[in-house]
């Protein structure tokens, strides 16, 4: 919101919130006209005094308006300067000054008023009239100032909320972006290492097949929104299609499984956050391992939770440390899901036995 459009917000709102304040000053002085023991007879005597009041108010109206735009022009000021709750004792004895300036103008207009068209009812003409009117004045203008200054400064904490809002979701999709476009080169380099390991084996055919694979997974990936979130079904099928990109080099060694209830398949999931989990369980488990590796995985709904796992066969080992190179991977999707989830999205991962592997996600239930 820009400054003239807060500014012309402010004015509108001080508008119906001046219709109100002396409206209700209007009415609880027709009501208390009318409770009064020596209130006089007659209709046409009570429509004269309800017609004056009348004008008298709406001339109050008109000076507060003129009032707050005063106010504004020096909450305008006050701003330039620096942070305007510095500029709070200003604003106070201004509004007093300027109520005490006010006071006397309306005061003058009852006055007037009362010498056009004489009422007992009303305070009687003279200096004694006229100082009571005054009086009577300066409260309730001083009074109209505080209320709109508080609403300046309503304004004004729901514009810097506003922008504060805005700026969080500025840099949270940038760290958005950031940690997916991780997932591109992180997944390249490993595939180029399976390329090149095909070409050192010799086998030139299946390489060549690998780099057009290769070709049309990162065309589907690079055209996705790091922001979009896709249904699981989509996200599997894109790990099927990295996978059958790894199969042409560990056809004969690698097993993958799907255990996903059809309920599941609508769920959504951040784009490409299972990628990482399955570059980890291919290079660790798939690459580092002589005999047949199974990579199972696993999507199940809890509640308004969603559990996705992806466990993998590894070489036994006595020690609980990760294989050095799962770091970035693994790291990447946990910090995506407390980017994208805050405290609402959970990542594991570790063995769960010798040479046994699970890394496991955990974040709220959203249907496409």
């Amino acid at each position: 919101m820009t400054t003239q459009s807060a500014d012309c917000s402010i004015r509108q709102a001080q508008l119906r919130f001046g219709l109100i304040y002396w409206g209700g000053a209007f009415l609880s002085s027709a009501v208390l006209y009318a409770l009064r023991a020596d209130a006089a007879p007659g209709l046409a005597s009570h429509a004269a005094y309800i017609a004056v009041k009348f004008l008298r108010y709406g001339a109050g109206w008109g000076l507060t308006s003129l009032i707050s735009l005063v106010l504004l022009r020096l909450n305008g000021w006050a701003v330039r300067r620096g942070p305007s709750e510095s500029a709070l004792p200003v604003f106070v004895v201004a509004s007093f000054l300027i109520a005490l300036a006010a006071a006397p103008l309306w005061a003058g207009f009852g006055q007037a008023l009362q010498a056009l068209h004489p009422l007992p009812q009303l305070t009687g003409r003279g200096w004694d009239g006229f100082i009571a009117d005054t009086a009577l004045a300066a409260a309730l203008f001083f009074g109209w100032s505080c209320l709109f200054i508080s609403l300046i400064y309503s304004f004004e904490l729901h514009e810097r909320g506003r922008r504060l809002s805005a700026a969080r979701e500025e840099a949270l999709s940038a760290q958005m972006r950031a940690l997916r476009y991780q997932v591109n080169p992180h997944f390249l380099f490993n595939t180029l290492n399976s390329i090149a390991g095909l070409i050192e084996e010799g086998a030139t055919a299946q390489a060549e097949r690998m780099v057009l694979s290769l070709s049309g997974f990162l065309r589907s990936t690079l055209s996705l929104d790091p922001m979009q979130d896709l249904a699981l079904a989509d996200e599997v099928a894109l790990q099927q299609d990295y996978l059958q990109i790894e199969h042409l080099r560990f056809s004969d060694r690698m097993a993958f499984r799907i255990d996903m209830p059809a309920e599941v398949r609508g769920a959504l999931v951040p784009s490409l956050i299972l990628q990482p989990l399955i570059e980890n369980a291919v290079k660790h488990g798939v690459g580092a391992t002589t005999g047949k590796v199974e990579i199972v995985l696993r999507a199940r709904r809890d509640g308004d939770r969603l559990h996705l796992s992806i466990e993998n066969d590894m070489p036994p080992d006595a020690g609980d440390s990760r294989p050095e190179g799962m770091g970035l991977g693994l790291r990447n999707v946990a910090e995506r899901l407390q980017a994208r989830f805050q405290g609402a999205g959970r990542f594991s991962a570790g063995r769960i036995a010798s040479g046994r592997y699970l890394a496991a996600i955990d974040l709220p239930w959203w249907l496409a």
